[in-house]
């Protein structure tokens, strides 16, 4: 039941009109929809592929290191040394409940930068790492 305030016809309407309203958070929306894929957060890597990987998906609460084709050193995508990766992994650890930590290290990495990196998971007492592959799909009409 709307009322008019004024008299007769013509008179001041006083509901509030909400299809601009609409109209503004429906292009917000569709912006943000766009504009989230485009934001990744993470390394650029080229990872190695496997066949019998089981996909990961990416978490917040997960701590992930990465081994770019340069081999700079990543821990959460921030840059570090390794005695820096050490001692971030370590306080990581102590603060979740996970031990399990992610290695993505770039197919064109250095084999001993790969191997620097498990060093420092050693030596921040990480037992169990898991490395990270990109799937292939088996060939069609392979055994």
């Amino acid at each position: 039941m709307s009322m008019d305030v004024g008299g007769g016809k013509g008179g001041i309407k006083s509901d509030i009109n909400v299809t601009p309203l609409v109209d503004v958070m429906l292009v917000l929306l569709i912006i943000v929809m766009l504009v989230a894929p485009l934001i990744q957060q993470g390394v650029s890597l080229t990872l190695p592929t496997a066949s019998n990987s089981v996909a990961k998906p990416d978490t917040d609460d997960q701590t992930t290191v990465y081994v770019d084709a340069n081999s700079r050193l990543y821990v959460n995508a921030i840059e570090m040394t390794e005695a820096e990766v050490v001692a971030r992994l370590r306080s990581m650890v102590e603060s979740n409940s996970s031990q399990t930590v992610y290695l993505k290290g770039d197919l064109d990495a250095p084999y001993g930068a790969i191997m620097q990196m498990m060093d420092a998971l050693r030596a921040a007492q990480i037992e169990t790492v898991a490395l990270i592959t990109e799937t292939v799909a088996p060939l069609e009409g392979a055994q």
